[in-house]
């Protein structure tokens, strides 16, 4: 058996971790993949040498060298889910999802854009955790095409979105209803700290959950903006922190659905 650990250096969240998997699906060899993404490695163990491993992460053009390939003694495997792994995951799905509901809810009634851009990111790390789990036993086509779908879908939101924040700042718009925002995106704060706290809690090394935690970091951030927007927006009576907000959280989303598409190539 042999061990080949490469270097990608634009590997920094689950999106290029999913390319890579999805890129490396169908060579017989590979026999398991192992993502390191804090150091930027991909270690994959493979049954006899194959040059189309190099070659399909160098297509990704994410930097990807190889830095070293050694001959192993066979060794027996784990599964890289397992079954109290994947019901985790499962969990923080369900959380994302259910918070991109009330979000997306309450920030169109509240008319807060910071709110409805909240929703869409927590759609996001929705589409992302399906995919990872849903990807299980699917077929290659399947896989890309709805990583595909999922991803234009979630950039045709975040496009409208920020549409709709441009026409705002041009236009008269009422104050959004700061109560509204800072309550909902504490209750989120909450949510996704302890989303971070189960996956925390599982002291997990493997690559995939620790890519889940960055995620989940990042929607702390995210919801810590959001409040303080709601915080702004009481202090100044005004519009403007809320869609400052927003629109800097709907790029956020549509780097992230440009992402998702390219897995589906």
């Amino acid at each position: 058996m042999y061990k080949s650990t490469f270097k990608i250096s634009k590997m920094d969240c689950p999106s290029e971790e999913n390319m890579s998997r999805m890129k490396l699906d169908g060579i017989l060899e590979i026999k398991k993949l192992e993502f390191d993404i804090e150091n930027r490695n991909l270690t994959v163990y493979h049954s006899k040498e194959n040059t189309e491993i190099a070659k399909s992460l160098d297509a990704l053009k994410l930097g990807s060298s190889l830095k070293n390939s050694e001959t192993i003694e066979e060794i027996e495997l784990q599964p890289e889910i397992s079954k109290v792994q994947s019901k985790l995951l499962w969990t923080v799905l369900i959380i994302n999802f259910a918070f991109f509901i009330i979000e997306i809810t309450t920030g169109l009634i509240s008319k807060s854009m910071g709110l409805v851009a909240g929703s869409l990111d927590m759609l996001a790390d929705a589409l992302v955790y399906g995919l990872s789990l849903w990807a299980v036993g699917s077929t290659l086509i399947r896989k890309k095409k709805v990583a595909r779908l999922s991803g234009y879908f979630q950039l045709a939101l975040a496009l409208f979105g920020l549409m709709d924040v441009i026409r705002r700042f041009i236009s008269f718009e009422e104050v959004p209803d700061f109560q509204t925002m800072i309550i909902v995106s504490v209750l989120a704060l909450i949510a996704n700290s302890v989303c971070l706290y189960l996956l925390q809690k599982s002291k997990s090394e493997e690559a995939h959950m620790k890519a889940t935690m960055i995620f989940t970091s990042n929607d702390i951030i995210i919801n810590t903006g959001v409040i303080s927007a709601g915080v702004l927006v009481l202090l100044t009576q005004s519009k403007y922190p809320d869609l400052i907000i927003g629109a800097i959280v709907f790029l956020i989303v549509i780097q992230g659905a440009f992402r998702i598409i390219k897995l589906g190539k």
